[in-house]
């Protein structure tokens, strides 16, 4: 299996770090192939604007998927965002890393999906969730937050982790066409003791070593709704 990593923290010496390095230690160990894209250490561009692209199709307004489809038909995407491009084409899984801030994705890592995700290579013209650019992949967030588990369920005060990662599972991955895996969530590393945070990475490990069995998230597919893009009553 080819995994491409997406890393998404500052700090280096991190419980996200140590979760990155236990991923590509583990994954390699089992004999599979990580490449990790570690966007701090890339000093990765987030913002998006001309400098995405090589081409121009229109020198006078600024309309980033009409640039997207001109540079998806003309090889004309910078450097940065075609080797991510190539990584994405080259994985079997796409893991990203990364802590809840603000109930989302940290602004880096959104930024690279803003750049990378892009109109005419990865979607548009009906390639989109189940029959998207990505299908037959997989994508897993692996995630650490906070507060306790507790104050993510159902009834805490923070709402439903399923719900907070649901614009990330379904919006992001799922509309690209991955098969989205249900994630891995850490809830307060930063309290726990130096064995607690041992344990969850030896969690992980055995998390990531169950690879051929990951639970996928069952979501509706294409054919479910109708011409409308409301589900129809029988598939609800």
């Amino acid at each position: 299996m080819k995994v491409f990593v997406v890393h998404a923290h500052p700090e280096p010496k991190s419980f996200n770090g140590a979760m990155t390095r236990t991923a590509v230690s583990t994954l390699s160990a089992a004999g599979h192939d990580v490449k990790v894209s570690d966007l701090y250490q890339m000093n990765w561009q987030p913002i998006s604007d001309r400098r995405n692209f090589k081409t121009i199709k229109d020198d006078d307004f600024y309309k980033q998927q009409l640039e997207e489809l001109h540079a998806s038909e003309n090889e004309g995407f910078a450097d940065d965002i075609r080797l991510e491009h190539e990584k994405l084409d080259w994985c079997d899984l796409l893991i990203f890393q990364f802590p809840l801030w603000w109930f989302g994705l940290p602004a880096i890592l959104k930024g690279w999906v803003d750049r990378v995700f892009v109109m005419g290579k990865i979607y548009g013209g009906g390639v989109w969730y189940d029959e998207g650019y990505f299908k037959g992949k997989r994508a897993l967030c692996s995630v650490t937050v906070g507060g306790p588990a507790s104050s993510y369920g159902v009834s805490g005060i923070n709402g439903d982790i399923d719900q907070i990662l649901f614009p990330i599972n379904h919006g992001i991955l799922y509309f690209v066409g991955f098969d989205v895996v249900r994630p891995f969530i850490v809830h307060g590393p930063a309290r726990m003791s130096e064995s607690e945070r041992r344990k969850k990475l030896n969690d992980y490990v055995s998390f990531l070593l169950r690879a051929d069995s990951f639970e996928i998230i069952k979501y509706k597919k294409l054919a479910d709704y109708g011409t409308t893009f409301v589900a129809d009553q029988k598939h609800e």
